[in-house]
């Protein structure tokens, strides 16, 4: 099941863009213009979103009565507003403050860290080796140190695009057009410098890997 976010903003163009770009992520999102009509939704909610400058009541007046109703809801505040004390009076409730502008990536990012606080996301994961793979969540985690493995977003599309197919050979041309979106060019070392960097990383001994294999002269895959 989706994890349904509560987003209220007024701004057209912000919203239409903060909308577009969760859903894409796989969130359903419940988009209000102002605080009216939050105490009805919220409940059904597994996060809001919330902007400070509101028409009539005010993001910090609207948070407030949310975590009064529901304390347990994790509530992220975006504003443009970047003094401290903007900061502090948000944080008084809110479990983040983001300042605007911000990229999208980073909100995806501090959703996800406030769901897992809060136990919200799915625990389904990919066994592989030592590694659990969250692909919902875009993060790998090393079961020996229990510690996160932090991967680029290249490295991440890389390594999920070989666990999709695990078992199957691909070639360097399949990998690369997949994850750039674009034609290989024989000679181009991209793909080979990242599943590189990926190794040292994901495999016990990069020198001698045990997860993504080299299949010479043609490309690479991956073995549980």
């Amino acid at each position: 099941m989706a994890v349904k976010v509560l987003y209220i903003e007024d701004d057209k163009e912000i919203g239409r863009f903060v909308e577009d770009h969760l859903e894409s992520k796989g969130y359903e999102v419940v988009w209000l213009r102002s605080g009216e009509g939050a105490a009805a939704l919220h409940e059904g909610c597994d996060l809001v979103i919330l902007d400070v400058m509101l028409p009539g009541l005010d993001g910090y007046s609207v948070g407030q009565r949310l975590k009064t109703a529901r304390p347990s809801i994790p509530i992220l505040m975006l504003s443009a507003r970047t003094s401290i004390d903007d900061k502090l009076q948000g944080l008084r409730f809110a479990d983040d403050y983001l300042t605007k502008p911000f990229h999208p990536d980073e909100l995806v990012a501090r959703i996800d860290a406030l769901l897992r606080r809060n136990g919200t996301h799915s625990a389904e994961s990919i066994a592989v080796k030592h590694l659990s793979v969250y692909e919902k969540e875009n993060r790998v985690v090393n079961r020996d140190t229990n510690e996160e493995i932090s991967l680029s977003g290249k490295q991440f599309h890389i390594f999920m695009y070989l666990l999709r197919r695990t078992g199957q050979i691909l070639t360097k041309e399949q990998i690369y057009e997949a994850v750039w979106g674009e034609s290989y060019i024989a000679g181009d070392k991209s793909l080979m410098v990242h599943i590189h960097y990926l190794r040292e990383k994901v495999e016990r001994d990069p020198a001698n890997p045990q997860i993504i294999e080299t299949v010479r002269g043609i490309g690479y895959r991956v073995r549980l």
